[in-house]
C-alpha cells in the first residue's frame, strides 16, 4: 500500500468522524462531511462555535476514522488548523468539488473551514483473508 493508494482510498469516500479533547480532556467526536485537497490534507467545514472548532483552536491534535463500511479504514492523526489566504481558497475548492452545496454555507457568518495535515495514517483491511494493517509516518 502506498501513501497515492491510501489518499485514492480517502478522496472516495465522503464522511469521517472527527475526535477533538475538551477543555477537560473528555473526548468528542463527530461526523463530518470531508474533502482530500491537492497536497493530500483533510478539510471540512464547522460552525466556529462547534465543540470541534473550539478544542481545535484549543488543541489543535485532530484524530480522524475514514471509512468502515467496506471492512477497509483509515485512522488519521495531525494537527488541525484555520486556513487562511491561498490556503483557505485552495480548502474550500477541494471542499466545494465534494460538497457543492458547501457554497450556500458560506455565506453563513459563523462558518469556519478546518485542515488538518496527516502525520500519522493506519491503514486497515479486515476483509477475507488475514487483516492488513500498514502504518505511514509523513
Amino acid at each position: 500500500m502506498t501513501l497515492e493508494e491510501i489518499f485514492d482510498i480517502a478522496k472516495r469516500k465522503r464522511f469521517l468522524v472527527v475526535s477533538t479533547v475538551n477543555e477537560t480532556g473528555a473526548p468528542e467526536a463527530a461526523l463530518m462531511g470531508f474533502a482530500v485537497t491537492q497536497s493530500n490534507e483533510i478539510v471540512f467545514d464547522t460552525l466556529a462555535s462547534s465543540r470541534k472548532a473550539v478544542n481545535l483552536t484549543r488543541n489543535p491534535a485532530a484524530a480522524l476514522v475514514i471509512g468502515w463500511d467496506d471492512n477497509i479504514s483509515l485512522q488519521i492523526e495531525g494537527p488541525a488548523r484555520r486556513p487562511v489566504g491561498d490556503d483557505l481558497a485552495s480548502a474550500k475548492a477541494a471542499y466545494f468539488h465534494q460538497w457543492p452545496d458547501g457554497r450556500a454555507r458560506e455565506a453563513w457568518p459563523d462558518i469556519a473551514y478546518v485542515v488538518v495535515k496527516p502525520k500519522w495514517i493506519r491503514y486497515s483491511d479486515y476483509g477475507a483473508g488475514p487483516p492488513i494493517v500498514e502504518e505511514f509516518r509523513l
